[in-house]
């Protein structure tokens, strides 16, 4: 059974190949198989409309990537983040220390028990 992602992948193999074909026989021979006696008019627009469409979006991308690096803020200089880094190692670990106990008494024993709650 086909999934839904391969169903829409044909689809749009599909039109591809056709508006490709489509394209290939305006451009080349529209005035050949109709004799148009307007020469190169409808081949002019098959060529300036994906190139005006291409370089509207080439300036699009161009126009976001300016915008993104100048709202950005600029990043930590590397020798304030490596000083950080380095206080961070510096710093001595201060671990608890366990306390004492006395094995062997039934302090010690009644000590590492937990508490139960009561049922109310």
């Amino acid at each position: 059974m086909v999934s839904k992602d391969q169903s829409i992948g044909g689809v749009i193999f599909a039109v591809c190949l056709i508006v490709g074909i489509l394209y290939t026989v305006g451009l080349f021979y529209y005035g050949l198989i109709l004799n148009h006696p307007n020469g190169w008019g409808i081949e002019f627009w098959l060529v300036a409309l994906p190139v005006f469409l291409a370089f509207v979006a080439i300036m699009g991308i161009g126009a976001w990537i300016g915008w993104t690096m100048a709202t950005t803020p600029p990043p930590k200089p590397i020798e304030e983040i490596t000083s950080e880094m380095e206080e961070k190692k510096e710093e001595p670990k201060t671990e608890p220390t366990p306390p004492e106990t006395t094995e062997g008494t039934e302090e010690a024993a009644e000590e590492k028990k937990p508490e139960r709650k009561r049922k109310s």
